[in-house]
């Protein structure tokens, strides 16, 4: 991704891999069990609306921007039941992960280490930190996601 600097390729790559790896798993999924939670796990629909939300917020916050009304809206809404395909879900998430890239590719590598501070506690971090934290939990959702579509497919 060479309009991406070299030292958020990582983070871009990891973003990029999620994506992959979530549409190849949730290729054909029933929108039915979308919102299903077994063993009272988090839905895949969580996870989905987790990403792309988590996405957005930390693009915020790396900006040094505080959280819109409409991004605090959909944090109180992730998870909620919402009638919407899978295919829309995943849509969402990839062109989320599309801003969050394009977003990389605009950060100066002299500003990576600049204090940002994070949500409503005002956490310490920088935005090299915040960037890494997005990719981070990005494939740890992913992976959450991927296990919960397995045993869901598993009851088919």
């Amino acid at each position: 991704m060479p309009a991406i600097p070299a030292l958020l390729q990582p983070a871009a790559h990891a973003l990029v891999q999620a994506v992959e790896e979530i549409h190849a798993y949730m290729d054909g999924f029933p929108d039915a069990l979308v919102w299903e939670r077994p063993a009272g796990v988090a839905s895949p629909g969580f996870h989905v609306q987790h990403m792309t939300g988590v996405l957005s917020r930390m693009i915020s916050y790396a900006r040094g921007e505080a959280l819109t009304n409409s991004q605090l809206k959909a944090l109180q809404q992730e998870g909620v039941p919402v009638d919407v395909s899978t295919a829309s879900l995943l849509q969402g998430f990839q062109e989320m992960v599309t801003v969050f890239l394009d977003y990389l590719a605009t950060v100066p590598e002299a500003g990576l280490t600049d204090y940002r501070p994070v949500g409503r506690k005002q956490l310490p971090s920088t935005q090299l930190g915040i960037i890494f934290h997005a990719a981070e939990h990005t494939q740890r959702h992913s992976g959450q996601l991927l296990v919960t579509v397995r045993i869901l497919r598993s009851k088919l």
